[in-house]
């Protein structure tokens, strides 16, 4: 069995599916392996580990960090998610668009978000734990973010009325956040 990556509507953010070795016992699989997940497209050192709790209807997001970007590797040990990622890079032929992966501990998918990307996600279960990597550290004087129901993104949520923290329902749209304060869209090489 082999690491399987396919491409979302936006071909940078991808759907990874690491192979799981299932029996009567319960199953075992690699959540990350440097070398093989390089092989496959995702070439990044990731730095941190991010560990989320959350029940239904919890909304995080929609994050990310201009001067230190992070690429992120979602996962779902427990429930189910609907995960977002927004390209903000300017200049980037698919600005202002966003994807979307439902993520379980029954399908066991992972998603890649790039630097450049805004974050966010969903519970769809009662409770959900999501681990994620980062490919930079968490900056707070950097952190930022783009208001979850911005009208003009029109992401699709599971969900109407959201459990938000109070910093989520102040973010600005993205027509409302200064130009600079978005990142450029440079292609990886």
């Amino acid at each position: 069995m082999t690491l399987t990556v396919e491409p979302t509507a936006i071909p940078e953010v991808l759907v990874v599916s690491p192979p799981v070795f299932q029996d009567a016992r319960g199953f075992f699989m690699e959540t990350f392996h440097a070398e093989k997940y390089r092989r496959a497209g995702i070439d990044r050192r990731f730095v941190q580990d991010n560990y989320s709790h959350s029940c239904r209807g919890t909304l995080r997001g929609l994050h990310y960090q201009l001067r230190r970007p992070q690429a992120k590797l979602v996962a779902v040990i427990w429930g189910a998610i609907y995960d977002v990622a927004v390209d903000l890079r300017r200049g980037s032929p698919t600005f202002g668009r966003w994807v979307a992966q439902v993520l379980s501990d029954e399908n066991r998918k992972q998603l890649f978000i790039p630097e450049g990307f805004a974050h966010g996600f969903c519970v769809l279960s009662d409770r959900a734990d999501v681990l994620y990597k980062c490919a930079d550290f968490y900056d707070p004087a950097d952190d930022r973010g783009i208001l979850w129901c911005d009208p003009r993104l029109a992401i699709q949520w599971p969900v109407a009325e959201p459990l938000l923290s109070e910093k989520d329902r102040r973010h600005p749209t993205l027509e409302q956040a200064p130009s600079a304060m978005l990142p450029l869209y440079a292609p990886r090489t």
